[in-house]
């Protein structure tokens, strides 16, 4: 099985940069994307049901912000909208489908550089998810946590840590619940994998031009609870796809 999460910096800008061809190029069995920016409405019937695809969308109150969606060629058995708490639910952020092996979580997280009152929420965001997943996992689900956290975790996930210290999406506090989220049992696939590999990131700034010179941080992640990992056969970020600021990264499962 192969689960491929893109942050897709709007959905229709994306789609006319050839989003719907890489989805049929790539093929996976679930496609998650963030940051849609649209309510389902305001999308054809060909984004918002893409061919041999069951789609799930989640879109913010306010237009053009935020927004979630999941593609995925196996309905869910369940799907959940929300976190249990309006503050967060507004901002479209988050989408829950349960298959058969696994819950599956898409998520936006927030991101903190419009003040310190971002960051509060964000963290509070965060913490109501690990919420919701410690309860899922005393059910004895296992747990598939994928999208844009917003926060490169270690020093080799972005490319100017000294520089960006005091930046939110590397403040120590973000990073500090981010340890956190590892201590619980949750693992960052993609270092699993590649644990020394430097120069691999997810995202790049548009204003500062990065991308050509790799400048980037890697803030987009799938995670899994610590019992699921063995069923894990690859996590890899496909650095050359274009189209967005982000670039897609990919979970295999044997």
């Amino acid at each position: 099985m192969k689960i491929v999460c893109w942050n897709v910096n709007g959905v229709r800008a994306a789609v006319k940069k050839g989003m719907l061809e890489f989805l049929e190029r790539e093929n996976p069995d679930i496609f998650c994307i963030q940051e849609s920016k649209a309510k389902p409405a305001q999308l054809s019937e060909e984004v918002l049901n893409p061919s041999g695809y069951y789609s799930v969308w989640n879109s913010a109150e306010r237009p053009g912000y935020s927004g979630v969606a999941i593609f995925s060629k196996k309905k869910p058995i369940r799907t959940e909208l929300s976190m249990g708490v309006q503050e967060f639910d507004h901002e479209g952020r988050f989408i829950l489908t349960e298959f058969e092996d696994f819950v599956l979580m898409n998520i936006y997280f927030p991101n903190g550089g419009m003040g310190d009152h971002r960051v509060k929420y964000k963290l509070d965001f965060y913490d109501q998810l690990l919420d919701i997943a410690e309860r899922l996992r005393k059910e004895g689900k296992n747990l598939i946590i994928c999208g844009d956290y917003n926060t490169a975790h270690k020093e080799i996930d972005l490319a100017r840590p000294k520089e960006n210290e005091g930046i939110s999406g590397f403040l120590p506090i973000e990073r500090a619940w981010l340890d956190k989220f590892v201590s619980y049992g949750y693992v960052d696939t993609f270092r699993t994998f590649y644990p020394e590999l430097t120069d691999a990131y997810t995202w790049w700034s548009m204003r500062t031009y990065a991308r050509p010179r790799n400048i980037g941080w890697r803030i987009d992640y799938f995670f899994v609870n610590k019992e699921f990992l063995n069923r894990v056969d690859d996590s890899y970020i496909l650095q050359e796809v274009e189209g967005s600021d982000h670039a897609p990264i990919v979970l295999k499962l044997k």
